[in-house]
């Protein structure tokens, strides 16, 4: 049975120790605390640095990390394709698992004690650093829809609360200098990070979408970006673009 509280350790106290930390044992530490707070199966939290190195915590058993990393689940985890290409949190059941491989991962994934219900917030940091912080339950769809729409704030404060944590381990890690966009290019990739079509964004700035494409394809060639999603995602992370 989802619980919105519980009588544990508080969520304040866990995310000020986990504020205290210096490795990567206090984020585990932490993962596993807001289980037990939340009464929720799973809590995980994955990112990949500036230099491509990934790192990880959570509650998912050893067993299940091994077979994930030996069969590279990665390449077919809709959770890490649809949450790449997202700039909100989401719901699992929002996400494509419709082949027959995403299936195949998620059968394999629940016979090694995934939950069938899961929430991730994909968070995007300095120098193209990515991450993903994600709760995981089993139980069924009405349960996992009230509880989540009772906890969506929360959880996404303590997913910023564990990146800026995980930024803090990050070695050599500089600030990146900040390149500007005009003021029109900032309106065209703020809409496109809301979800806009580029249909959509042209019509909202009374522009065509040629003239949309110029925009774009200045802040791609400032943002040194290889496409429009990474674009987007680059200017988030430089704080040039809020959503």
């Amino acid at each position: 049975m989802l619980s919105a509280r519980t009588a544990t350790k508080p969520v304040e106290l866990i995310l000020e120790e986990l504020e205290k930390a210096d490795g990567l044992e206090g984020l585990q530490t932490a993962t596993e605390a807001l289980c037990e707070h939340y009464k929720i199966d799973h809590v995980i939290y994955h990112w990949v640095d500036s230099a491509g190195e990934q790192y990880g915590c959570g509650t998912y058993s050893d067993t299940w990390r091994h077979r994930y990393l030996e069969l590279n689940y990665l390449r077919i985890d809709p959770v890490i394709i649809g949450c790449f290409q997202r700039f909100h949190p989401v719901d699992w059941k929002r996400l494509d698992w419709s082949s027959k491989a995403a299936r195949a991962f998620q059968a394999d994934a629940i016979s090694h004690g995934v939950g069938n219900q899961g929430f991730s917030v994909p968070i995007r940091g300095p120098n193209g650093q990515f991450a993903l912080f994600t709760v995981n339950h089993s139980c069924d769809d009405d349960a996992w829809a009230n509880w989540t729409d009772a906890q969506r704030r929360d959880l996404i404060l303590i997913a910023h609360y564990f990146n800026q944590k995980a930024l803090e381990f990050e070695p050599d890690r500089t600030p990146e200098q900040s390149r500007a966009l005009s003021p029109r290019e900032i309106d065209a990739m703020t809409l496109l990070a809301m979800g806009y079509s580029r249909a959509q964004v042209a019509d909202t700035l009374s522009i065509s979408e040629h003239t949309l494409r110029v925009y774009i394809e200045s802040a791609r060639f400032k943002l040194g970006a290889l496409n429009t999603t990474h674009a987007v995602a680059r200017a988030m992370s430089l704080g040039l673009i809020v959503v």
